[in-house]
């Protein structure tokens, strides 16, 4: 008979934060992140073989501590969860080789694990009783999608991004108003000091009837403004430009995340991915939730950014329906979410 609660060794290198964590069901024994965010910045995004080559440095170190940090040995762990992809192929290369040499010297199994299914999978260290059906927008760098989770394991893509997602939107216009990589938390800084209200950007497909996000022509439009006021000589507060951009992006994910749950009759929306961290997006998303009386839910801030710990628990989950893979495993930077389709009542 399976562990009820397998003590899971978590390891993700998908993109530029190399992790390793240990967890046993929903509980964090240890967490270890190494941030590539310096060796990255002067080039103004990630380089991909600077990042496989920074998780190749960093996964034994990383290992070691948090070996130390859970107070457990090698020979205690029941299952090695990896991440699959989507990624930077390198990157999941890296973390793949790493995971089947542990698991062929310990003879352990591994999990091989989504990275979107396990973002969704983050919001369970806040709320470990959450009950399905819930909806959860995905929201990143490199994905936003708006999914409907019947049960885990059991999704349904309502709508997602046509171009750019939310999280790159934000990377780019914050390259044209000059601050620097990573762009997320540059402009939600920036915001502070801005004018949320001081230009009339446009909300991409807010008014379309399906779910889709589309982000690529706002970021055209907040370029263009800030081109055309400086050709007129009229100069602008990039502050300024920052928040009413961030204002413009968190309404539409805003607006049709509450649609689809009043759509659909959940009881329960959940926010997950790097974008999630967005401080004005959590109060924006806390207020809305409560005017409409549903209950909302986020990640820890560092559960929202890329981690192991939500590795480790996508894989408990994969490990106790015995749903395992083999040292045949091979890595899928284009993953997409497994899509079911499910009943929607």
């Amino acid at each position: 008979m399976l562990n009820p609660e397998p003590l899971v060794l978590a390891i993700e290198t998908s993109c530029d934060e190399t992790a390793v964590a240990f967890t046993k069901g929903y509980e964090v024994l240890s967490s270890q992140i190494s941030s590539q965010v310096k060796v990255h910045e002067c080039y103004g995004g990630v380089v991909p073989e600077l990042a496989s080559r920074k998780h190749v440095i960093a996964l034994n170190f990383l290992l070691d501590k948090a070996l130390k940090e859970a107070k457990v040995s090698l020979s205690d762990v029941d299952v090695i969860a990896i991440t699959k992809g989507p990624g930077l192929v390198g990157a999941l290369m890296v973390g793949m080789t790493a995971a089947k040499e542990i698991a062929l010297v310990l003879e352990k199994p591994i999990v091989a694990v989504n990275h979107i299914e396990a973002h969704i999978f983050s919001i369970y260290k806040n709320k470990p009783t959450l009950k399905t059906p819930f909806l959860c927008l995905v929201v990143s760098g490199g994905h936003t999608m708006l999914v409907y989770v019947e049960s885990l394991g059991k999704y349904r893509v309502l709508g997602e991004t046509l171009d750019d997602a939310a999280g790159e939107a934000f990377d780019k216009v914050a390259k044209f108003l000059g601050y620097p990589y990573p762009g997320g938390p540059q402009i939600e800084k920036a915001s502070i000091k801005g004018d949320e209200d001081k230009y009339d950007l446009p909300r991409p497909m807010i008014d379309s009837k399906d779910y889709r996000f589309s982000f690529s022509g706002l970021k055209t439009a907040l370029i263009y403004k800030g081109r055309k006021l400086k050709e007129k000589g009229e100069g602008y507060k990039r502050e300024d430009l920052a928040a009413s951009f961030q204002k413009a992006v968190v309404e539409v994910l805003a607006y049709k995340a509450f649609k689809a749950a009043k759509e659909y009759e959940v009881k329960s929306l959940a926010v997950v991915g790097g974008v999630a961290s967005n401080t004005y997006l959590r109060e924006y998303f806390e207020k809305t939730a409560k005017k409409a009386g549903i209950e909302f839910i986020l990640p820890e801030k560092n559960l929202s950014t890329d981690n192991a710990v939500m590795v480790g628990f996508a894989a408990s989950y994969h490990y106790k329906n015995e749903d395992y893979s083999n040292l045949k495993e091979t890595v899928s930077p284009n993953l997409r979410l497994p899509v079911t389709t499910v009943s929607i009542k």
